[in-house]
């Protein structure tokens, strides 16, 4: 019996999941395979939405769905969190004091967000990378009335690495429509030298900002916040006076790697940029946010990782070498870019490719709206 088990739902979980006992069908109709998904809430959560929660656009009710409606039936669901991956003993140690015993492991745990490791960041500044802190946003954002706006980013690497960008243009377009834009100043602090990490995507960017007039401050690391003078220091000594501050929390990956040993203090599983596997383990691969790869933190790279990773545990359990298109990762990352004004663009690249975004128009804008739409009954079911 070979016992393949995942932990973390969400897309790349998944997703894995789901191509799995389609590949190993056989095996599972002949108990000669199993494949069991650990989650620790049994809900999907689509997180590519909060955004548009603070952005007035979408309710949390519509981005949240019971796992097990995602899953192929032969899916074997196990609504537990795991405390311990043991190595020694090929098991993952479970918070009821059960175990799961494996051959192949998949490890899909995401990031977390850290605010607290801020002082004041609760009561300060906002995001929008929960249901209930998007929501907040929206909120500060219906009772603004005109001021100095600060966007900035509160470390290093982070999920969704557009977004920021993204709220900065639709906060743009948001005041101009409510004719508060003559009231407001708009400052967008970057961490890097850039307004974003990929150049070809900075270049894209940079005049859009300048053209909406808002204002680019690059080497800004987020390091305290002083709520008495409603300022935002910087790790370079800059100091940003703010009336609505929004940031984007440090982030982690996951506990249980942690404390497992798999990982470093940061929580980031060291990947195999092709193989996906961790660490040099024959038998352990990571996807999504949970690995160290450099690439971008979001659904689109879970997305195109979870191919590779289904095939070459299907490999191992047929006893073959992976094989065809999916033997191995190439990097590849696409997801759409909302600049304002009902108008986006797109960004495909991998490791060896920048993306080269077409010029924004509506299109791309409609084709994310579309995407949001469709995302149930399409990705986490292996359909596109």
């Amino acid at each position: 019996m070979q016992r393949v088990v995942i932990l973390g739902g969400g897309v790349g979980g998944t997703l894995v999941a789901n191509l799995l006992v389609r590949k190993l069908r056989r095996q599972i109709d002949r108990h000669e395979a199993t494949v069991t998904l650990v989650d620790e809430k049994g809900q999907h959560v689509y997180q590519p939405g909060f955004m548009y929660i603070a952005m007035g656009g979408e309710k949390a009710e519509n981005l949240s769905r019971p796992e097990r409606s995602l899953l192929d039936d032969r899916v074997i669901l196990d609504v537990a969190r795991a405390v311990k991956i043991d190595e020694a003993n090929s098991r993952v140690d479970l918070e009821d004091g059960s175990h799961l015993e494996y051959d192949q492991l998949v490890i899909a745990t995401g990031s977390r967000i850290v605010p607290e490791e801020i002082e004041h960041f609760d009561t300060e500044a906002h995001h929008f990378y929960s249901p209930a802190a998007a929501l907040r946003l929206r909120e500060a954002l219906d009772a603004f009335t005109g001021g100095r706006v600060v966007i900035g980013i509160a470390g290093m690497p982070y999920k969704c690495p557009p977004a920021p960008l993204e709220v900065a243009f639709l906060i743009e377009s948001e005041l101009r429509e409510r004719g508060l834009r003559d009231k407001s100043e708009i400052h967008y602090c970057s961490p890097i030298g850039r307004a974003f990490t990929i150049e070809s995507v900075s270049e894209m960017a940079t005049p859009i900002l300048e053209e909406k007039g808002i204002e680019l401050h690059t080497f800004f690391n987020v390091e305290t916040i002083d709520p008495a003078r409603k300022v935002v220091e910087s790790l370079e000594g800059e100091e940003m006076p703010y009336d609505l501050l929004i940031l984007v929390p440090p982030h982690r990956g996951a506990k249980v790697v942690i404390d497992s040993g798999l990982s470093p203090a940061s929580g980031w599983l060291p990947t195999d940029h092709h193989t996906l596997q961790v660490g040099g383990r024959a038998n352990v691969y990571a996807l999504g946010d949970a690995t160290d790869l450099p690439l971008s933190k979001a659904g689109s790279t879970a997305h195109f990782e979870a191919p590779i990773v289904a095939e070459r545990i299907t490999a191992a359990v047929q006893g073959r070498e992976p094989e065809g298109k999916h033997a191995s990762y190439t990097g590849k990352v696409m997801c759409f870019f909302e600049v304002g004004d009902g108008k986006g663009t797109l960004l495909q690249f991998d490791y060896n490719t920048p993306p080269t975004p077409p010029k924004p128009n509506r299109f791309w804008h409609l084709g994310k709206i579309v995407f949001n739409k469709t995302y149930w009954h399409t990705v986490p079911k292996g359909r596109v």
